[in-house]
């Protein structure tokens, strides 16, 4: 039945006291800081947010079930996942079946903070993720939106930003509010206290009746209106779940078929096993990690417990099918981990690995010859191990590949079943690759394609193909032969380049023909260095000097960048040449 009638904060009241708690069908908090501020605005505005699908657990069955807290406070790489409770038992419990997303973003807003990651920051920088609390501009005039829409402004913001802006003039021109704040103020008195410190007195009454207004859409307007889904079978209130969410938006499919699988495991915490191993394989490796995701496992999940074709769809998520994924789970996860170590072995990473589904090819042979980790550096393994990264490097280069892919896993998957115990079967491979229209041969217009990549997540795949000699586990960065700082026009002209070569410079600094790989240590101390200083220095020694430039097929190395089309172009026709020999047809041995 309908029920109306609560605040927001007696809705957060009853989070807090863990009345209000998350069934484990729920999938995580998925909404961006922007998502937050929206719908707060759009709660201030008086705009309907939805009706709320409670599940009301009857006392005696509240210990069948596995139950989530909301989160409190995200963090995009260390706490994105809700919170296991503890299993109630005799406990009257409201599961919520629908809302969750708004929910948690009004105890984030209210109660908790965000830290998301900054751009252009590494994913292992500690200073990446700054925890920031929702405020609300109180001087905003609504209707000088942006977007030319009225409303409030709310806003992540760090507690030490600055509270009050003022213009040239000295007059206020922003005044943020800490929204969380409001919990425990009083309206009125304490409200006109708050800004008479922070605000001129001609400031303090617009700013007192945006203030007022967040008062009272949290504490004293009765805006949030649910229904009670009273049944107790968890299989019927899953079905009700799916027929709510289903459509793929806001509820993605997989996230639907990951509550199935969490209703059908009996030995696990489907959700929590599923969740942690994500966890663990984004942080394999150096540097950055990995961007793994829960369908990424599910499909993986599927693949090696050979169920059916790997399709996301309800069929293959039958309970006899969930209680085969349940039994091998623990030698799945443990396979998982050995391929990604592998691909991390070969210098891949979040940023690098451009398509996480080719992983899943390589766990599926590991998972079928039951290796072990020796597989990553035991001397009797290293063909294989090349014949594997091969196959990757030239899946990962070919373009559309990975797009559409269940059909292809399912046809390799065949493959690698059907050759039996021993070695790689690379050739095996291509060709079933290239019967569904996939091949990994590249011609010559793709090889001149290549020639001319930029600089960007696939060009470390080819790097490193190209360079075999430069050992990927060394966490290696793609540098700049010329420094990029030097393409600037005031920089290309202070050092008398033509003007009418300045685009041509500025085009080819980023390109394949001006990239190498270098060890990151060896990258950040050469930083913004002519190469022919640079390598004076690195390499004192002629020999290994002149050893380094062939490695790398630098060719004469100009002492003046004037001469960098030259040399640009000597080296991308040294790099064609290589790349056909390497990509002009496959080489696979069983």
């Amino acid at each position: 039945m309908y029920q109306t009638g609560q605040t927001i904060v007696e809705t957060l009241d009853q989070i807090h006291r863990h009345e209000l708690v998350l069934p484990a069908i729920q999938r995580e908090f998925v909404w961006k800081p922007q998502q937050v501020c929206r719908l707060f605005d759009s709660i201030m505005q008086g705009f309907p947010f939805g009706t709320f699908l409670y599940w009301k657990v009857a006392r005696e069955n509240s210990a069948k079930f596995n139950y989530y807290d909301f989160v409190l406070n995200y963090h995009e790489l260390k706490g994105r996942h809700c919170p296991p409770h503890p299993r109630f038992h005799d406990t009257p419990l409201i599961a919520v079946l629908d809302g969750q997303q708004r929910l948690t973003a009004l105890n984030i807003g209210l109660r908790g903070s965000m830290a998301t990651k900054l751009p252009r920051l590494w994913w292992n920088n500690p200073y990446a993720f700054p925890k920031r609390f929702l405020f609300l501009d109180l001087l905003w005039n609504a209707g000088t939106d942006d977007n030319g829409d009225s409303g409030y402004r709310f806003r992540f913001r760090r507690e030490s930003d600055t509270n009050v802006v003022r213009d040239s003039e000295g007059n206020p021109t922003e005044c943020w509010f800490q929204v969380s704040q409001i919990l425990s103020m009083d309206g009125g008195p304490p409200m006109v206290r708050w800004l008479n410190q922070h605000l001129d007195q001609e400031s303090v009454d617009p700013a007192y009746e945006t203030l007022d207004r967040l008062h009272s859409v949290v504490k004293r307007d009765h805006v949030i209106a649910y229904y009670e889904e009273k049944r107790q079978k968890l299989d019927e209130v899953l079905q009700i779940f799916i027929r709510m969410n289903d459509g793929g938006t806001p509820l993605s499919y997989s996230d639907m078929l990951l509550s199935i699988a969490v209703a059908q495991w009996t030995k696990h915490d489907a959700r929590e096993e599923i969740h942690r191993c994500v966890d663990e394989l984004n942080r394999i490796g150096s540097g950055e990690g990995f961007a793994f995701s829960n369908d990424f496992v599910l499909k993986a999940g599927l693949m090696l417990s050979d169920i059916g074709s790997v399709r996301f769809k309800v069929d293959n998520f039958n309970r006899e099918n969930m209680a085969k994924l349940e039994k091998q789970w623990p030698s799945i996860k443990q396979t998982l981990a050995l391929a990604v170590q592998l691909v991390a072995g070969f210098g891949f990473s979040r940023v690098t690995l451009t398509s996480n589904n080719a992983v899943l090819p390589i766990a599926y042979y590991l998972h079928q010859r039951g290796l072990s980790e020796s597989f990553l550096s035991h001397s009797r393994y290293e063909a294989e191990r090349q014949a594997v990264r091969g196959w990757l490097i030239r899946s990962l280069l070919k373009k559309g590949v990975w797009r559409g892919i269940d059909s292809l896993l399912t046809a390799l998957r065949r493959v690698l079943r059907e050759h039996g115990e021993y070695s790689f079967p690379a050739s095996k491979l291509y060709a079933e690759m290239a019967r569904t229209g996939r091949e990994l041969v590249f011609n010559e217009e793709e090889i001149e394609d290549l020639a001319d990549s930029e600089f960007k997540s696939r060009t470390f795949a080819l790097l490193s193909l190209i360079f075999p000699h430069v050992d990927p586990r060394m966490n290696c960065h793609v540098d700049h032969i010329f420094p990029a700082a030097m393409f600037t026009p005031s920089r290309l002209r202070s050092m008398r380049v033509p003007e009418d070569q300045i685009e041509q410079f500025r085009d080819r600094a980023n390109r394949l023909g001006n990239l190498q790989l270098l060890p990151g240590p060896m990258n950040t101390e050469k930083s913004a260095t002519m190469p022919y200083v640079w390598l004076a220095t690195a390499y004192p020694d002629e020999n290994s000097r002149r050893q380094f430039v062939n490695d790398n097929l630098l060719g004469q190395i100009p002492t003046e960048i004037t001469g960098f089309l030259d040399f640009y172009e000597a080296r991308r026709a040294r790099l064609v040449t290589r790349i056909k020999n390497l990509l002009g047809s496959v080489d696979g041995t069983d």
